[in-house]
């Protein structure tokens, strides 16, 4: 039974989950992309450049033309119903909510924030914090942990926190890269599309990450191996039937490799012409997936001499990957 506060408030105690993901403009226009990506590309944790100089990079040159390319870019994914990251991340958020609930009790609230846009993590946090959550489980939907996004979430959620008066118990869940539920998950997306018998490789493709920041040690490229080498396992394939690449680079710095787009532009060239791709590093469909994989990277296979080339959707709100993240909360309750 939930408890209650001894300040006679009748305020019955809950548990808060704060479930959050990268984020997303507001619309896909120039005005709200310049925005979202002030905010993201100031963050330290995102781009480790000396300040001063980065501020002068940021606002006199990225800012000058990169909103105008990203709108479109986004334009070509937006639905109705908005941005489908947002979107995906609000039913993920009802799903789990609804599985806990019936599993743990109405005292528990899932709450959703956004490192970057909104909904915001400050506003997540404030909601939780008004349905008197004493305790709060985090979970970033990113299932290798990068100090980029990972690190910089734990970042928000401290400096929120550090203005409240009473601060909850708090569990910040940090990685669930070899998780059993979510390896089973991901390969049962891939048996269910029906593309790994047809296709002569299967392409793990991973937001990338400046090889700096690897040889620093973040251990995101060792967290994209393991995920990588588990669902291969999983799937009984061989090594020569997968592809470990990295996507989405940005800057001119040196990028972990092998990158995405090379690596489909020469295999062709190999006798490598029909595959099936997939991003097992993000929990929803977005931007780096519908329009830089399903579309941008295709183009590249195809120009190539590609025959035939599969994206396997992320896993969304699919019952299994719910029913993975309600699992790996629930260690915590």
């Amino acid at each position: 039974m939930p408890k209650y506060l001894a300040n006679n408030t009748n305020q019955p105690e809950t548990v808060g989950i704060l479930l959050t993901n990268l984020g997303t403009p507001d619309a896909p226009t120039t005005s709200a992309l310049r925005r979202y990506l002030k905010q993201f590309l100031w963050d330290p944790r995102v781009v480790e450049l000396p300040r001063v100089l980065w501020w002068l990079i940021l606002h006199f040159i990225v800012l000058v033309f990169r909103p105008a390319k990203s709108a479109r870019a986004y334009q070509s994914i937006w639905s109705k119903e908005g941005s489908p990251l947002l979107v995906i991340s609000q039913r993920q958020r009802e799903a789990v909510e609804k599985v806990l609930q019936a599993k743990y009790g109405d005292h528990i609230k899932v709450a959703l924030g956004m490192r970057y846009g909104n909904p915001s993590i400050a506003s997540a946090l404030t909601t939780l914090q008004q349905h008197n959550a004493t305790k709060i489980i985090v979970l970033p939907l990113y299932p290798q942990y990068s100090s980029a996004t990972t690190g910089s979430t734990y970042d928000a959620v401290s400096q929120v926190m550090s203005r409240w008066r009473t601060v909850p118990e708090l569990h910040f869940i940090d990685s669930y890269y070899d998780h059993d539920a979510l390896i089973s998950a991901l390969a049962n997306s891939v048996k269910q599309s029906g593309k790994l018998e047809t296709s002569d490789k299967l392409i793990f493709s991973y937001h990338g990450m400046p090889e700096h920041t690897r040889r620093s040690g973040d251990p995101y490229y060792e967290h994209c191996q393991k995920t990588s080498q588990l669902l291969a396992n999983k799937l009984g394939l061989g090594a020569d039937q997968w592809l470990m690449t990295f996507q989405s680079r940005f800057g001119k710095a040196e990028w972990i490799k092998p990158y995405t787009d090379k690596t489909l532009m020469a295999l062709p060239s190999e006798g490598v012409t029909s595959i099936a791709i997939m991003c097992p590093g993000f929990s929803a469909d977005c931007l780096e997936t519908l329009e830089e994989i399903q579309e941008e990277n295709r183009d590249y296979f195809l120009a190539a001499g590609g025959k035939e080339y599969h994206y396997i959707p992320a896993l969304n709100e699919n019952d299994e990957h719910i029913a993975c993240l309600s699992a790996i909360i629930a260690r915590y309750l």
